[in-house]
């Protein structure tokens, strides 16, 4: 049955008055036990056992991912690992190029982003992570023979309920009319930005996207949706759905911000100073504006003063991602030319990892 019926104001309202209870009690209860987050941080995966000693909050949510194990479609995963594989390179150039901007350009969702300082001062990590995130959830194997992404699935659902946690706490200036802080809306939004938005940037770089890849795509992120504490009733199950409910959220919610303008000068900057194709580098906020389109980039105050072509800024995207992983192609290469990245430029491999709570 097609979810069209449901993607109105008024369902999209009440989706921003609801978050993640389930997530938002565990993070009070690690709040309240530190150490039961260096705990966390420590696992590899999930334990099949030793939950039993854990509170009843906790035990229930980890409990649900080990449930999820035996409802995973696996055909699809395979097939949306097999994607990634061909085209890795070019997921995660439009992670950075489009779908993290074209979220910052949603001017009530932008709010929570930039009342987080590490996003403002340490953008260069914050992206590093959330290439580190996507790698492992299309990792060949993932969720089937590598019990891995459940842990990070996990952990990124509570890092949104520790946001919440803090805004909650401490953003005395917090809006009511924002919505609640990373709420339903907001949560399938940026999933949105993961999955359709990604593909949609490579129509722009002239790549061919069939309706089975979209459908596919559309397919996996709602696995991972689901895994994040998503209500996955509203997410979209066809092409034509996926548009028009991107089409009613921004609609909704794009538009100029100040929130917007710190994120996006803060991204543009970083990738002017540390891409190492000049090619890239020296044209950021064209290339920015060219994927984001004229709405985008006025909401977020990008211009453009190069005629930029898809088909030749795909090319330009290819031989970077080339050059990068060498020999090495596919996943293997992916991952190991992040790898190096982020030793070069942290001198640490990125992980996801909770909030530490220091209460000394």
């Amino acid at each position: 049955m097609s979810k069209l019926n449901l993607y109105k104001n008024s369902y999209l309202n009440d989706l921003r008055q609801i978050q993640d209870d389930s997530a938002d009690q565990v993070v009070t209860l690690l709040i309240e036990n530190p150490k039961l987050i260096s705990l966390i941080n420590s696992w590899k995966e999930i334990p099949d056992t030793n939950l039993e000693d854990f509170p009843i909050e906790l035990k229930n949510f980890f409990n649900f991912y080990q449930k999820s194990i035996q409802n995973i479609p696996t055909e699809i995963l395979k097939q949306g690992q097999d994607l990634f594989n061909q085209k890795g390179d070019l997921y995660l150039a439009m992670l950075g190029f489009y779908s993290l901007p074209y979220c910052y350009a949603f001017a009530d969702g932008a709010q929570v982003l930039v009342r987080s300082k590490r996003i403002l001062e340490s953008i260069g990590e914050r992206l590093g992570e959330t290439g580190s995130f996507v790698l492992e959830i299309f990792k060949p194997g993932a969720f089937l023979t590598s019990k891995e992404a459940y842990l990070v699935c996990a952990k990124v659902r509570l890092i949104h309920a520790f946001s919440r946690f803090f805004v909650n706490q401490y953003a005395i200036d917090w809006n009511p009319d924002f919505g609640k802080p990373i709420n339903q809306e907001d949560m399938i939004g940026t999933n949105l930005a993961f999955s359709l938005i990604v593909l949609r940037g490579w129509r722009k770089l002239g790549f061919k996207v069939s309706a089975e890849d979209t459908t596919l795509v559309m397919q996996y992120w709602k696995c991972v949706g689901a895994l994040m504490g998503i209500n996955t009733d509203f997410w979209p199950d066809t092409s034509k759905e996926a548009f028009e409910l991107e089409k009613l959220i921004r609609q909704r919610h794009l538009r100029r911000s100040e929130a917007g303008l710190k994120l996006i000068g803060a991204l543009k900057g970083y990738y002017q100073n540390t891409i190492p194709d000049s090619l890239l580098s020296s044209q950021t906020e064209s290339i920015l504006a060219f994927f984001l389109g004229k709405e985008a980039s006025t909401a977020l105050d990008l211009k453009s003063n190069n005629a930029i072509k898809g088909d030749f800024l795909g090319l330009i995207f290819k031989l970077s991602g080339w050059r990068s992983s060498g020999s090495t192609k596919g996943y293997a290469g992916f991952a190991k030319q992040m790898k190096t990245s982020q030793m070069e430029q942290f001198g640490k491999e990125l992980k996801i990892s909770l909030p530490e709570i220091n209460r000394s």
